[in-house]
Order: C-alpha cells, then structure tokens, then sequence
C-alpha cells in the first residue's frame, strides 16, 4: 500500500469505506534498477574511476518509458521510499546487494504543474545533499556567486523556504553555505561579512587557485574550479556547477560516502524534440553527475544515443551512451529490457492477475473487496491492462454509488474521454492526426500510415511510432500497431479536444486507409498469400464499418477463393452487429463460410451461403461465386437437383463472371 486515497475518500459519504493507494507489483522493474545501480556502485568503486574525466561514455542512467497512465509516477514514488528506507520495500523485491552503502535517492518531479525550473533542479540537489552533514565548499561559493548575480537583494534562504525546500530537506543547506564561505574567507585571511565578500572571496579565490598557494591547497585538486568561478554566473554556468557537486562527493570520507540517485519524473514535459533547451541543462547534469545515478520516468525514450541530434544537444550518439542506444534494446518494446546493459525499459500494462488485485485493493469494507468479482473481470478486461483505466473505473465506480444505486457489469462497459486527453497532451497537431488515421488499422507500417493520414511526408508518422503507445512486433508484415485500449478510445470515447474529428473527418481516413491497403496489395511482389490475406481482412473491416464500395476487395476475393488456401480473413464481429447489412458485411460472411466448409457440416456451410444469396448485396460476380459454392454443397449433400440448378444457373452468367475454380 502507498497511504490513503483522498480523492475517494472525498467522494463519498459511506465511513466504513476503506480506500487506498494500491500499489501493483513491478518486480521487473525494480529488478532492473537494482542491477543497473549495483554495477554502478561497482564501476564507481573502482580504482580507475575518475570523477572529473569528462569523455568517458556514462552508463549512470536508466530510463523507463510508457503510456500516459501506465503507472510511471507511482513507481517513481516506490523506488524513493523503497530507496531511502528497506521497510517501504515491497517483500516480493527481495534484499538488494548494497546493503552496506549509503544511498540518498532525490525524487524531482518534472511536470508543467510542478512548475519545476532547471534553477530549482539544481537547489534541489544541493538541499538534498545536506544530509551528508558538511559543506561542499567549491559547489557553495559558484552557487552563492551565481545568486547574487541572478537575484540581486533575493535572499536565498527565503527562496528556499517559499519553494518547499526548507521543509522538505530542512534548514541545513544554507548553515553549510555560510560555514563553506566562511573557511575559505578564513583561508584567504580576508576581512569583512560573507553579505558582502562573496565577490570578493571568489576573486581571490581564482587568484589562490591560479598561484597554487597551499592556503586554498583543500580546493586546488577541482582542476576547474577557477575557470567555473571566472566565468559569467548565468543560467549557462549553472548547468556546469554539478560537476563541482561530483568531485565534492568524491573527495568524501569514507564514512561519508554517500551515491545519490536522482529520479527525474515526467520527463516528457521537460519540453518538445524542437526546443530542448531544458533538456539541454539536464543532460549536462547527468554528464557531470557521473558518480550519481539517474531514473528517468517519462512517456518516451531518451533520444541522446542518436547522432541526428549533433548540435541540438552537448553529447549525443552511441558512443556518448551506449546502454541508449536501440541497438543494445533488443527487448525494450516487450518490457523485458536487455538486462546486461541496455537502458530503455518500456513500462509494460498489468497483468490480469495485477488488474484484480489493484481493483480488489483500492476500495474495501470490513477488509472484503467494495468492487464485485464479476464487475471487476469486465474493468480488466477492457483496462488492456492501463492503471489508469482501473483507476478511472473505480471513480466511475463511487460516482455510479452517489447516484443512488448499485454498480453493474454493464455500468463498465465504457470508454474514458480522460484517456484521450492524456494520450494527446505532448503530441503535435500532426501527430494526432496520423494516430488517429492509424487508429483504423489493426496494424501498419510507415507507409500505410502516411497513406492513411493523407499527409505528403511521413516525418508525423516516424515520431508517432516512437511513442510507447506504439507497439513493434518485427516479425509482422505491418510491424506496428496501437495499444489495444489507446486505440479503442481514440475511436469511441467523447472526444472533446480542440482538434477532433467530424464524422465527416472519421469517413474520409477509412476511405484512405482502404485505398491504402488496395494500392498496398496491387503493389505486392507476385502472388503474395500473406499480404493478401490481411489486407483482406483490415479491407473488409473498414468497408463493413464505414459502408464503403468494395473496389479492390471484389478482385482480392477472386485471388483468395483461387488459391484454395482458407484461412480466416473476415474481421472481428462487432457487438452491435445484428445482422448482415453491407455490401462488405456479405463479403466477409460468404469468404468466411468458405474457410471454414472444412470444419463444419456440409448443412451448415450451404444454410450460410443460402443466407448470403438471400440478401442480393454483393455484386454479380461475387454472387455467382456464392451461387457456385452453395450448388458444390448441395452436391455433398446429395441434394442433386438443387445442386444441379445452381451449376446451370452459374454456367448461363459465365459469360459475365470469371473462370470459378474447378475445385475445392
């Protein structure tokens, strides 16, 4: 459990109602922290380590991707109390190796909400630092330079109380500053108050530093102290001083010595991949940071491995950070991570086991669960596994109670516009458009996407499946497709986002996306069974859903029949399908009727294409086709007359149909 849930907690007027933070096991997850930080605590210990070697490749992150809603923040939040303390540790996460050393995890949250700055980023390490209990003496003086340049007449202490930061790591930040100011004026013999002597202090400072005297001897190993202090204190210069925090650690006792790992949430609101200014500071931090370790939590992966953005960024391609790199992820889209080095995890959804226990957790009385089983199957099974479906269900649940009656399975049987919302909040206006398109599909690739959105460059298309709601399957003829529940609700929910599409909008993709798939199949090399069977089958549900004209569909069902192969080509049936209707609904009943005349009665194949011929929906060609199948199973029936007039009837439009096959 992670505490009391307020918010359901406040919406609800029944007292002997328990609810909680359920927290749902991400053992994975942890496991792959507690490896990546136990090689770092090795690599660091060891005596060829040097803190200020400022072109080593860093191996001192690991990030954790996914959707909006996948359960990021929460495990963000568990490895903080799980770091700092072993009681907050779930059991089933077993002991990790470093029990000996001293860990200090800094939990920033990254989010517009927050309102966090790269300023407050930096303060927040310090303060954080304070509990090593000593100065660091050379980070404190460029500091306490930089803020008086910055903030002239702002007191520092007062800014650290009014952010939170007093409070949350107390007051010993600021006590440590004016003792490091102090020992270094001391050791410059320089007179006056440390109000006015920083200028001064780090004047001679330099000069000390510069000279080699022995009175600065303690500072003089920072070989870049000097140049740091000599150059102008702004936002630039700042995004430099952590590299005076890491020799500060390094240079500790023993008995002091502490590993920080910092876990940045949110990271997808740090800024977009065209103004990366922030991230920009950021990652000079983790450069500079090497003997920290860094948790990225955010909706995509860390770009920094790839060389196309050389400029954008300070360090950049695979040599740079090698366990970023998509070629040491051969697993990061399964969630399983590349355990000996590769560093982008993609946060998979809940298990059906995790979904009921999350939901049996969340809202209890008397220790029994408040959700029923029956209604909780129904929640997972449309959750696709996202926490935060579960987590809206369960206050649809408590809204449904308020209302005055008690919850039904059918009550779940709902899409979130909530979910929507989430999942388009850091997506360009492009973007959108191509995910909607693609929503259509039960697969695709960059070119059907392009196609399917109508845009002229597939740029849209190539950042829309780096996002964790993209799913790779690379053994597939379309290797992408959309998460089960993302793409169902971008569909089906209420959207009511500024850019959402008319009904008008929704019928001109499925009428690209089927012209896509057409142009897709004429274009196939040969006679390529596999690309025709599912552009078949995502043809015919797009024509069944949309009433589109068959077009190309009509020559597809000639090549399928042809062949004599049958596997199943007609798409899902949709629950509020009562009957066939379209022209496409008869198509997909009478190629289905046929695959399947191997593994049911003869009667049943021939009851089926009666019902196809009874409701004159397919044009000429493709009703003779049913024609001529019906007669064949009437003749396996020993229904010879039926079957006799069915040929007859087949042979006197054969001038107006094509060739039938000769068997079966």
């Amino acid at each position: 459990m992670a505490g009391r849930d307020l918010r359901a907690l406040f919406s609800t007027n029944d007292r002997s109602l328990e609810a909680s933070e359920a927290f749902t096991n991400r053992q994975l997850q942890w496991e792959l922290v507690a490896a990546a930080l136990t090689r770092h605590l090795q690599r660091t210990a060891a005596s060829g380590f040097d803190v200020e070697d400022l072109e080593a490749p860093r191996d001192n992150i690991l990030v954790f991707h996914g959707v909006g809603g996948i359960g990021k923040t929460t495990l963000s939040r568990k490895l903080e109390a799980t770091l700092a303390s072993a009681e907050q540790r779930p059991v089933q996460w077993g002991e990790p190796t470093w029990a000996e050393e001293r860990i200090l995890p800094v939990r920033i949250d990254l989010a517009r909400s927050a309102g966090t700055d790269f300023e407050q980023l930096v303060l927040t390490l310090r303060a954080a630092l304070a509990a090593i209990g000593r100065p660091l003496p050379a980070f404190d003086l460029a500091l306490r330079r930089y803020w008086e340049q910055q903030h002239p007449g702002e007191s520092l202490e007062e800014y650290l109380r009014r952010g939170g930061l007093t409070g949350r790591f107390g007051k010993a930040m600021p006590q440590q500053m004016q003792s490091a100011l102090a020992d270094v004026a001391q050791a410059l013999l320089l007179p006056g108050t440390l109000g006015s002597a920083v200028g001064q202090i780090t004047g001679s400072l330099v000069g000390a530093l510069r000279e080699r005297r022995q009175t600065v001897r303690a500072l003089a190993g920072c070989r870049r102290l000097a140049d740091l202090l000599e150059a102008e204190p702004d936002l630039g210069a700042l995004s430099f001083y952590p590299h005076l925090l890491a020799w500060e650690l390094a240079r500790l006792p023993a008995d002091r010595r502490v590993t920080p790992v910092i876990l940045l949430d949110t990271f997808e609101d740090v800024g977009d991949r065209t103004h990366r200014d922030l991230e920009r500071l950021i990652q000079r931090v983790v450069w500079r940071m090497p003997n920290a370790f860094f948790v990225v939590t955010g909706r995509s992966r860390l770009q920094w491995a790839e060389p196309a953005l050389q400029g954008q960024l300070d360090y950049t391609g695979p040599a740079a950070w090698p366990g970023l790199a998509a070629g040491s992820l051969p697993h990061a889209r399964s969630g399983t991570g590349d355990r000996a080095g590769g560093r982008q995890v993609l946060i998979g959804d809940f298990s059906p086991e995790d979904c009921d226990d999350y939901l049996a957790r969340r809202l209890a009385r008397n220790g029994q669960p408040l959700i029923r089983d029956e209604i909780r199957q129904v929640i997972s099974g449309r959750s696709h596994g996202l926490p935060l479906y579960l987590d809206l269900s369960v206050m649809r649940f408590l809204e449904i109670r308020r209302a005055g009656r008690e919850p039904a399975s059918a009550d779940f049987d709902h899409d979130f516009p909530a979910l929507i919302a989430r999942t388009l909040s850091d997506l360009t206006r492009e973007e959108r458009h191509v995910l909607r398109s693609v929503s259509l599909l039960d697969a695709f690739d960059l070119p059907l996407a392009t196609a399917a959105a109508g845009l002229p460059h597939q740029a849209p298309a190539l950042r829309l499946i780096e996002r964790p709601f993209v799913r790779e399957n690379p053994f597939g003829l379309w290797p992408f497709h959309l998460h089960g529940l993302i793409r169902s609700t971008v569909r089906g929910a209420d959207d009511q986002t500024d850019d959402r599409w008319s009904p008008r909008d929704w019928q001109q993709a499925a009428e690209r996306s089927h012209a896509a798939l057409g142009e897709q199949w004429r274009a196939g090399t040969g006679r390529d069974r596999a690309l025709l069977v599912v552009c078949l089958r995502q043809g015919l549900g797009l024509a069944r859903d949309f009433r589109l004209n068959l077009g190309w569909l009509t020559d597809a069902a000639w090549d399928y029949v042809c062949d004599s192969v049958w596997e199943p080509v007609a798409p899902p049936t949709r629950q509020d399908q009562a009957a066939v209707e379209t022209p496409a609904d008869a198509l997909a009943e009478l190629l289905s009727a046929l695959s399947r005349r191997q593994h049911e009665h003869r009667a049943r194949a021939a009851d089926r294409l009666t019902g196809v011929i009874d409701t004159r929906l397919l044009p000429a060609e493709l009703h003779e086709m049913a024609v001529y199948y019906l007669a064949k199973a009437e003749r396996d029936l020993g229904r010879s007359d039926a079957s006799l007039r069915g040929m007859h009837h087949v042979a006197d439009h054969a001038a107006a149909s094509r060739p039938l096959p000769g068997g079966a």
